[in-house]
């Protein structure tokens, strides 16, 4: 027990405390901070930038969770029934979460090159221009979600493909035999006894989509013009390359109460659904 509340204290306890002190610092690199109170998080918060930054994150982690939530489902469904190359299917599609983040993100970047972007070529084939993927709004953060879908997808899939497969066959048997269809199986049977696995497939992924870093750092930096940064991507940007170490950590801290409160709307969703 002490050799695990030491390892807690050191690596989580210690960094969070600091960085409340920090956020409440003028603390530049190389240069010892004075206290300012919350004057970082005033400022922050009319800051156009970080304003845009607190948009394009719930933004960013709204529509991909969705998304990644109606795929996973239907991949799931798919995986869960027998048809040749059952295997080998649901090891290709586990492919994109396996492959580390960055070297994803390097060949996404290849992809969305505005000189020798491959979806531009392919879609000058049916006589269309494309657009520059990473160059010009709106399209910077959609193939950014687009990206995170494509690499998420496969969690939330398997995981639920787990769920369904510890449903006892002979509630599927019955309702059948009472004439109902695959999609009332689905709704009324797969669905209720998901629910569970939902929540908590739910929450690890807002999680670790909300706090997102490597992806867009490798394809945006955050740019075209700051117009595609989430939290920790500005974070990074304020307190490490411009060296504004107090205000980097009041921008992190930020992703604390905002996570908190949309965790808990989910929970809040997801328990009001069960008492229905």
């Amino acid at each position: 027990m002490l050799p695990a509340l030491a390892l807690l204290t050191v690596f989580v306890l210690y960094p969070f405390l600091y960085g409340i002190w920090l956020a409440l610092t003028d603390s530049r690199i190389g240069v010892p901070g004075e206290f300012v109170g919350l004057r970082n998080f005033i400022e922050l918060t009319q800051d156009s930038i970080f304003q845009q930054t607190f948009r394009n994150t719930f933004l960013y982690t709204g529509v991909t969770t969705v998304f990644k939530l109606i795929f996973g489902l239907a991949i799931a469904v798919l995986l869960n029934n027998s048809f040749p190359l059952k295997r080998f299917v649901r090891a290709a599609v586990l492919l994109p979460w396996i492959v580390p983040t960055v070297l994803s993100a390097l060949a996404w970047l290849w992809m969305f090159d505005s000189t020798f972007s491959v979806l531009n070529w392919v879609l000058a084939r049916f006589g269309i221009k494309g657009p520059v993927w990473l160059g010009n709004n709106p399209w910077p953060m959609i193939s950014l979600m687009v990206v995170n879908i494509w690499r998420g997808t496969p969690f939330y899939a398997i995981s639920f493909l787990a769920g369904m497969q510890t449903i006892n066959q002979e509630l599927y048997e019955a309702a059948a035999i009472d004439g109902a269809s695959r999609w009332q199986m689905f709704r009324h049977i797969t669905l209720p006894l998901l629910k569970s696995v939902i929540t908590i497939v739910l929450l690890l992924s807002v999680i670790l989509t909300f706090s997102d870093f490597q992806l867009i750092y490798v394809l945006t930096r955050g740019g075209p013009a700051n117009s595609t940064h989430l939290f920790a991507t500005l974070a990074y940007q304020v307190g490490l390359p411009s060296g504004e170490i107090g205000r980097g950590a009041a921008i992190s801290l930020f992703i604390f109460p905002a996570l908190c409160v949309t965790v808990f709307l989910i929970l809040w969703y997801m328990r009001r659904q069960e008492l229905d």
